[in-house]
């Protein structure tokens, strides 16, 4: 690992109850921490802020946002408390030349960002903000913006998508977890594409492979991949973790380190 620059990681994200939970999941995500540095901060792009135009949260102590149902009251009682750094939300805004990037207070931490850093960082004491998802636009754009944040890495910035890169809840079978032959496919059609360095050819996601209208039925939990794709740097290593399945979602974590 580059001692000297921050990782980049996509974690699959998969229910929000991994957040209270000890299962495999959650075991891969400490062994994850327990190899990366310490960051400064951490830049999140979660697949549950879905915006018109590209938004980071400024907000100094960003709430704990519960945006789902259905769950037991343990899940809605947790709260993620790291403070937030307005001063690297406006560094991101203007970092960024390839869109717009707005500062806002209106936002906070979702869940696909705290059921995460619940487990990869539990003391909640690493200034976290997140950026939002312009799901409307085309995995090109999103790659080019995960490149230019990538500056970040070299000033301890953790850029962390999550997501999953197979995500179809409408087929999801709750009482079979068994992974669906698609889902497989589709999941080792992306790996094989991250590790033999073809990164393009996952911008366009719909053409990549026969499975993606059933693995990718919307883009909103895809797209965190290609930002932190985005910001690859080419002596980077990169390594998969958690690679399973929930019936019709994979839960592959990637690596850049």
């Amino acid at each position: 690992m580059n001692t000297t620059r921050m990782p980049a990681l996509f974690i699959g994200h998969g229910s929000p109850m991994n957040a209270i939970e000890d299962n495999a999941f959650t075991r891969g995500w400490q062994e994850l921490a327990s190899r990366m540095p310490e960051p400064k901060a951490i830049l999140c792009v979660s697949a549950h802020w879905e915006s018109r135009g590209s938004f980071v949260c400024a907000a100094s102590q960003p709430r704990t946002i519960h945006d789902f149902r259905g769950f037991p009251q343990s899940l809605f009682d947790v709260r993620y408390p790291a403070p937030g750094d307005p001063v690297l939300a406006r560094r991101v805004a203007d970092l960024v030349k390839s869109t717009s990037v707005h500062t806002t207070s209106e936002w906070g931490l979702d869940h696909g960002a705290w059921s995460v850093l619940n487990i990869l960082y539990p003391q909640a004491d690493v200034p976290t903000l997140q950026l939002s998802i312009d799901s409307a636009r085309p995995g090109a754009f999103h790659h080019a913006l995960g490149r230019e944040l990538g500056t970040l890495r070299d000033e301890g910035v953790l850029i962390l998508g999550s997501g999953n890169i197979v995500h179809n809840l409408r087929t999801l079978n709750f009482h079979d977890p068994r992974p669906t032959d698609w889902a497989v496919r589709f999941d080792d059609a992306v790996r094989d594409r991250i590790a033999a360095g073809r990164v393009h050819d996952l911008l366009d996601w719909r053409a990549l492979d026969r499975d993606a209208a059933l693995a990718v039925p919307t883009p909103e939990h895809y797209l965190p991949l290609l930002y932190v794709l985005g910001a690859q740097r080419d002596d980077d290593t990169t390594s998969f973790h958690n690679v399973d399945y929930v019936s019709t979602i994979s839960m592959t974590s990637v690596l850049l380190s």
